[in-house]
C-alpha cells in the first residue's frame, strides 16, 4: 500500500517560495493501477519521485508497504528502492557504456543476485529482446529502450512499479506495446501501477485517475464505465481501498522465473 498524508513540496526559487504540492493526501491499495494525470506544471512527477524517495517533501509522510520513506537516510532509501520500488523514466536513462543485458542487470547485481547475467537475459527475451541483448543503448530504438528500462525496473520483482510519462517519447504504436508491457506487469504479478502520463487513453486504462492541478488533488476517480481494461471488478473511488478485482487473462504472458 502507497499512503500520502498531506504532502507538500516548495522549492524556494530568486528569493520566493514556489509550492509544487499542497498538503496532498491520498492511499493506493496494493495491486492498484493508477494513472496520475493533469496539465504541465501540476505536480505530477514530482509526486511521482517523492513516493519513490528521490526527493524528500518539504511536509508530509510517504508510507510504502508500512515503512515512511520520508525518515530513511539516503543509503537505506537506495536499499529500500532495490527492494521494494521499480521506477521507469521518461528519458530511458539507461547507461550508454552497457549493452542491454547488462543495463538490466545492473539492480540485480547490486541485489547480490548470483545469476544477475542468466537473469537479465531472461528479462530481455520475455520483453521480446532476445536478439537485441549485445546491443548498446544507442543501437536500439526508442521502444526498445524503454523495453530495456521496463525490464530493468522489474529485474528485482518489486511489489511497487512507477512510471513517469513511460509512452511520452514513442509513436502511438510502440507507446501501445509498452501500455501492454506494464499491464501485464500488473495483471500477472499483483504489481502495484502508479504512472504519469499526459494520455487519455493510457489513464483510462488504469484502475483509478489522479487529476492533479495546481499542487492538489483536483479529482479521483475510476474511467467511465465502458473504458479501462485494467478496471476493478467492483467499482470505487475517493481513496477507498475496499474492494477485489478481478482482471482478464493478459493478451501478452510475461514469464518472469527465479
Amino acid at each position: 500500500m502507497i499512503s500520502v498524508q498531506q504532502v507538500s513540496m516548495v522549492l524556494v526559487a530568486a528569493g520566493q517560495s514556489v509550492t509544487i504540492l499542497d498538503r496532498i493526501s491520498f492511499i493506493i491499495p496494493a495491486q492498484q493501477s493508477v494513472a496520475i494525470v493533469g496539465p504541465s506544471g501540476s505536480g505530477k512527477s514530482t509526486l511521482l519521485g517523492l513516493m519513490a524517495g528521490l526527493d524528500q517533501p518539504t511536509s508530509g509522510a510517504i508510507t510504502l508497504d508500512g515503512t515512511d520513506i520520508t525518515t530513511m537516510t539516503e543509503s537505506r532509501m537506495a536499499q529500500f528502492r532495490r527492494e521494494k520500488i521499480g521506477y521507469i523514466f521518461q528519458s530511458f536513462h539507461l547507461i550508454p557504456t552497457l549493452t542491454a543485458v547488462e543495463n538490466v542487470a545492473v539492480p540485480l547485481e547490486l541485489n547480490g543476485e548470483k545469476r544477475a547475467g542468466e537473469r537479465a537475459a531472461e528479462l530481455l527475451s520475455s520483453v521480446g529482446l532476445s536478439d537485441r541483448m549485445g546491443h548498446y543503448p544507442v543501437q536500439l530504438s526508442g521502444g526498445e529502450q524503454q523495453r530495456v528500462a521496463v525490464a530493468r525496473a522489474f529485474a528485482c520483482r518489486p511489489p511497487i512499479l512507477l512510471a513517469d510519462e513511460p509512452t511520452g517519447n514513442l509513436d502511438s504504436a510502440t507507446g501501445a506495446q509498452i501500455v501492454e508491457l506494464l499491464l501485464s506487469l500488473h495483471r500477472d504479478h499483483g504489481t502495484t501501477l502508479v504512472l504519469v502520463t499526459h494520455d487519455v487513453a493510457l489513464a483510462a486504462s488504469m484502475q483509478r485517475v489522479l487529476s492533479l492541478r495546481d499542487g492538489q488533488v483536483e479529482s479521483d476517480t475510476l474511467p467511465p464505465s465502458g473504458e479501462g481494461t485494467d478496471r476493478p471488478a467492483h467499482d470505487t473511488v475517493n481513496n477507498n481501498p475496499g474492494y477485489t478485482a478481478e482482471h482478464p487473462t493478459s493478451a501478452l504472458s510475461l514469464r518472469f522465473r527465479s
